[in-house]
């Protein structure tokens, strides 16, 4: 089973670029795709770079990503349908202005761009890479778990408080959702009870908020 595409709503500001690159290397490590992490936030940054200078500061815009059969699929919506993306050959005395579709057709698989009545569609495929059938390979819910629990280890290990994104947020519920699922398939997976773990877990939120409210 394909992982569940998702859409994320932004202003092109280049403040939101690192934001949405964040976004793009946890979803891929909640989807078990680190091998492309890399390339995926390239495009992105790009993408979305290419909408602020030649449509914009201030357009709304739409990062859209799904998995189609073997390729990551990376979209950028915009509505101007006039401001069509050119492929230049960079050199280096080029500024990095205008270099971005040729970064993207660099790394990418295949671009292009679709003109609806009412927006452009630029794209970009990324090849995910796959393991050998001699390997044993993990179901993708459990590696994503894996890339969740090692996320989650790194962040408490570093503690240290930060304004919450408000992209992050635009898709933190469903986020929460996703890794709960994944992490009872790698409580499965493991030999362990789901179950128990989960009254366990509740148990203890109800006595950390009880806590969090008497010393309110």
């Amino acid at each position: 089973m394909s992982p569940k595409p998702w859409e994320l709503a932004f202003t092109a500001e280049p403040v939101e670029v690192a934001a949405l690159r964040r976004i793009m290397r946890l979803h891929l490590g909640i989807w078990g795709l680190h091998d492309i992490s890399d390339e995926a936030q390239l495009c992105v940054s790009e993408l979305v770079s290419n909408v602020i200078t030649h449509v914009g500061h201030g357009t709304p815009a739409t990062l859209a990503v799904s998995v189609r059969g073997t390729h990551l699929r990376i979209e950028v919506h915009d509505p101007d349908t006039r401001a069509l993306p050119v492929l230049r050959e960079a050199s280096a005395a080029d500024c990095e202005d205008g270099r971005g579709m040729a970064l993207v057709d660099a790394v990418a698989d295949r671009w292009g761009v679709v003109l609806r009545p009412d927006r452009k569609v630029t794209w970009c495929e990324l090849a995910i890479k796959t393991t050998g059938h001699s390997q044993h390979v993990d179901p993708p819910s459990v590696v994503r778990a894996e890339a969740l629990l090692q996320l989650y280890a790194a962040a408490a290990n570093s503690l240290r408080s930060t304004e919450a994104s408000r992209l992050a947020s635009a898709v933190a519920e469903e986020t929460v959702i996703a890794a709960i699922t994944d992490l009872l398939h790698w409580l499965h997976a493991h030999g362990r009870d789901a179950d128990d773990t989960l009254d366990r877990a509740q148990m203890r939120f109800e006595a950390e908020y009880a806590d969090l409210r008497e010393g309110a």
